[in-house]
């Protein structure tokens, strides 16, 4: 089962890069690449949003004039998957806290990504929203253990595999 999670959640990252950093056409990719001098990146810092709140707020109050709707659910929902799988992947990376830190460190490398080429543009609330996902993700995760006992016998029996790997080294 190890496997097959390890591989789902392989492709569901370079999904959500696809979709998050490549997701204009080859040909434009290609033409912002070839733009790239040392302004862009100075660009990219001037265009950057470093405010909690301020863009969701916008898309808040402009709901009806923007695809707010989709910005602020697909910005949630795209790493949902992330805070259930993580999880899943080994015992030791089960916590909470392990977990919001490896996707905050990933969701700040796509922010940066995206601030030094073009590709995007750096909001410090993409963050905190997807940040918001995982944390439901998450949650999704310890509500399973607690509902479907065989999957929390799973989970408990590859803790206590875990937990013996441990103390052997």
């Amino acid at each position: 089962m190890q496997k097959w999670i390890k591989i789902t959640f392989v492709i569901y990252i370079l999904i959500l890069i696809k979709l998050i950093i490549f997701k204009y056409p080859y040909e434009q990719l290609v033409e912002i690449a070839a733009s790239w001098q040392p302004e862009v990146f100075l660009t990219g810092l001037r265009s950057a949003n470093f405010v909690p709140f301020k863009t969701i707020k916008m898309y808040i109050e402009y709901s009806d004039r923007l695809n707010s709707f989709e910005n602020l659910i697909g910005n949630i929902l795209a790493f949902v998957p992330f805070g259930m799988m993580f999880p899943l992947m080994n015992a030791k990376v089960r916590n909470f806290g392990y977990v919001i830190f490896n996707a905050f460190f990933l969701v700040l490398g796509i922010e940066l990504f995206q601030c030094f080429t073009s590709f995007g543009a750096f909001d410090v609330d993409d963050i905190i929203l997807n940040c918001f996902g995982v944390f439901i993700g998450y949650a999704i995760y310890i509500k399973s253990r607690s509902m479907i006992p065989a999957f929390d016998k799973i989970m408990r029996m590859e803790e206590e595999k875990y937990g013996a790997d441990f103390e052997e080294n």
